[in-house]
């Protein structure tokens, strides 16, 4: 077998200092941490428009991709919607590999290295947060809404560098990283208001007389900002890192300007200036659904000049819960015992499917992936509602609300486009191949729940091009990979449906 111990070895030396006791079972938890995050790189080599493979065969229970240098790799025939570790060793030629990292770099394609490297990090640092789970059992269902959002240990169940976070030493990671439970002290750090772009209302406990006081996650502060901070307020992480629920109070998004998975985290100017004006429009397409979905509001943003020194703060999803119901993102359903039930599964697709094919049929596509997205629960577990957070990747068409006589405001031009497949790739991309998919686990009991779900629903160009397209999803590796500018990339997955 093939390994890369750097990564590993790095995160095992940092943990000896700041935490022994717990190198036995981080070493312990490496090999599952491996074939896990194999599977996710699988699935993105086999499916991702990858310029440098050539051809894909399949044959008995194995794939084959020819790359185009004449080298064959393969594995076993892929499930797109699988999650977990379902691959514990691919070929490339002769050679087995069960370690992804040594896979890539291996590969030798261009941009490979770094991408090796994040998928290293990944491996080792998704290995310390299953290895910090020991006596934190997932029965008990959670009273708040941040305790639910850090039974999520894994990340993100399709990406390669699920739990990559460059740039953060291990005693980082178990400071700031929700799946370890931390209360983080964010900083605050007075700016005077001539200095700031604010929208919305920011509330008085974050004022100082005539100065708007910015909360500043402490990772930020260290290495991007270099200052200290006097005052410091306690919160709880959610499952994105950069936001957390201030204590008693609402959450907040802080610029973190890190990569993790994908993108580099800060808050554009731009999304602060549109902030207030995107809530109050959000609220319109949200009452065409019949109570069934509630958007958080947006209560204010604030920049200092600086997309690296900004936040956002929106309501908690709770205030949309009644008496005895848990308002959880659907990234969590998947540490429950729900989605065992094919009738819970196919109940909640039809509810997410319902709402998501209504907007975009208004003219709102949603991303609705795990995290964006949470789901209203019963005291008894059913799927009643939902609520969605966070409307900085929506997409508008024009054309589709002028139909139901709403006026698009004066949105960013990146949100704002009447192309039809742009809008279906955003909406099925995050909610079928992302949000249901993660739930179901597997491309089996996603065909059977979709199959269950769309019978009850109205028919819609949309919705039949859902039932024979291929289904879009993010080209999660290529655009790793890819020498392109920041942006989405596609792959076509085939349809569960067909």
């Amino acid at each position: 077998m093939h390994r890369s111990p750097t990564a590993e070895a790095e995160v095992a030396d940092e943990l000896a200092v700041v935490r022994p006791g717990l190198v036995p079972r981080y070493e312990a938890e490496l090999p599952g941490a491996r074939a896990a995050v194999l599977s996710r790189l699988w699935r993105g080599l086999a499916h991702d428009p990858l310029p440098w493979v050539v051809r894909r065969e399949r044959g008995g229970d194995g794939l084959t991709l020819w790359l185009s240098d004449g080298r064959r790799l393969h594995g076993p025939r892929p499930d797109p919607y699988a999650t977990g570790a379902y691959v514990s060793v691919v070929l490339l030629d002769e050679a087995e590999y069960d370690d992804p990292a040594r896979l890539v770099a291996d590969l030798a394609v261009p941009r490979s290295a770094s991408f090796a490297a994040e998928v290293g990090h990944s491996v080792a640092s998704l290995a310390l947060s299953r290895a910090a789970q020991e006596g934190h059992g997932t029965e008990a269902w959670p009273e708040s809404d941040w305790a639910w959002e850090q039974r999520i240990v894994d990340g993100h169940p399709f990406h390669p560098t699920c739990r990559s976070r460059p740039g953060f030493s291990v005693a980082e990671q178990l400071a700031y990283g929700p799946e370890h439970r931390p209360v983080v002290e964010l900083g605050l750090v007075p700016v005077r208001a001539e200095e700031c772009l604010v929208t919305g209302v920011w509330p008085r406990e974050l004022r100082d007389g005539e100065r708007v006081v910015l909360p500043v996650h402490p990772w930020q502060a260290a290495h991007v900002l270099k200052r200290g901070c006097e005052e410091r307020r306690p919160a709880h992480p959610l499952m994105s890192l950069r936001t957390l629920a201030l204590a008693g109070g609402p959450h907040v998004k802080t610029s973190l300007s890190a990569r993790l998975t994908s993108s580099v985290r800060d808050i554009s100017l731009p999304s602060v200036a549109a902030s207030a004006m995107l809530s109050g429009f959000a609220e319109t397409p949200a009452a065409h659904t019949d109570g069934l979905l509630h958007m958080t509001r947006t209560l204010g943003a604030a920049a200092a000049g600086s997309p690296d020194f900004a936040a956002v703060l929106r309501e908690s999803p709770q205030a949309y819960a009644a008496s005895g119901e848990r308002v959880l993102p659907v990234a969590a359903l998947a540490t429950t015992a729900l989605p065992r039930s094919p009738g819970w599964l196919a109940g909640f697709a039809r509810l997410a499917l319902g709402v998501g094919l209504r907007l975009l049929e208004l003219g709102v596509a949603l991303e609705a992936h795990g995290q964006n997205l949470l789901v209203v629960l019963s005291p008894a577990g059913d799927p009643l509602r939902l609520v969605y957070r966070d409307l900085a990747d929506i997409r508008v068409s024009p054309a589709r609300l002028a139909r139901h006589g709403i006026t698009v405001p004066d949105l960013p031009a990146r949100m704002v486009t009447d192309d039809e497949r742009a809008l279906r790739r955003k909406l099925f991309g995050s909610l079928v191949a992302g949000a249901l998919a993660g739930t179901a686990g597997s491309g089996a009991v996603l065909a059977q729940a979709l199959r269950t779900a769309l019978r009850d629903l109205p028919d819609t160009p949309d919705l039949a091009a859902l039932r024979v397209d291929p289904l879009p999803a993010k080209a999660l590796t290529l655009m790793r990979l890819s020498p392109r500018p920041a942006g989405d990339q596609w792959a076509e997955l085939p349809n569960p449906l067909v």
